[in-house]
């Protein structure tokens, strides 16, 4: 096959994946379609000469000076205990809960952490304020140092795991005091966990194995945790120990 052809090939594909039809109108997308193959169609390759030239891909930072996006959970102005210092916003101790100002439904979010020793927090997605605590509705993302604290013997509540439903294997997470890097995508149903570069948690929210875990779960007498079709982001602050946040960025997807 000719580079020309390869490329004609590969644009037919991510046209198809991004649900373009006849007459430029994109059909809607289905939710059959995994995270990964929703963010492909979103960032169809460009060509220079026989060089793939990726698009502009528009992100918007999270964290700044002013902490703009951010508020206390079901407040106004960001909690005590909470400080950006060199674009890494950290805590030192239990304090409250941070909540996105703007709710998401489909996106990709990108951000390195690092928590200190027996280290516990994590970052909620699609998120609602119908219970007291954002965990109550939101699936988690858990921020943990493996080797000391107690949840890292459990898989299920490691680091990079979907606390209490989908674990993470062993061995990817940095130790204590070292950056990691996290990638979560929410597509439609669809939602991938990644850490340091490996995708280490794939599950489909409403399916029938979701369904059981939440069930088996201590989510089970919340009847719409994760069902969410949007919601609000949110960092856990109310566990002790130190925990650094940099470089978080989203982009909404299709």
């Amino acid at each position: 096959m000719s580079a020309r052809d390869a490329r004609v090939a590969a644009s037919a594909l991510l046209l198809s994946l991004s649900g373009a039809g006849c007459g430029g109108e994109a059909a809607q997308r289905s939710d059959d379609s995994s995270a990964a193959t929703v963010v492909a169609a979103a960032t169809p390759q460009q060509f220079k000469g026989d060089a793939p030239v990726s698009n502009t891909v528009v992100w918007t930072p999270l964290i700044d000076g002013t902490m703009s996006q951010w508020r206390a959970w079901k407040g106004d102005s960001m909690p005590a205990g909470w400080t950006v210092r060199d674009s890494v916003l950290s805590k030192d101790g239990a304090i409250g809960d941070l909540e996105s100002r703007l709710q998401y439904a489909n996106f990709e979010l990108e951000f390195e952490w690092m928590v200190g020793d027996v280290g516990n927090a994590g970052v909620f997605y699609r998120v609602t304020e119908e219970y007291d605590k954002p965990y109550w509705t939101g699936p988690e993302y858990q921020l943990l140092d493996d080797a000391k604290h107690p949840d890292g013997q459990d898989r299920l509540r490691s680091a990079a795991s979907a606390y209490g439903l989908y674990a993470a294997p062993a061995g990817v997470v940095k130790p204590a005091n070292q950056w990691n890097s996290t990638r979560i995508v929410v597509a439609g149903n669809f939602v991938e966990h990644w850490l340091n570069g490996q995708q280490v948690v794939q599950y489909q929210l409403t399916s029938a194995e979701w369904s059981a875990k939440v069930k088996a779960s201590k989510f089970a007498e919340f009847p719409r945790y994760g069902l969410a079709k949007r919601g609000f982001l949110a960092i856990q602050g109310d566990h002790a120990g130190k925990l650094g946040i940099r470089g978080m960025r989203i982009r909404n997807l299709p």
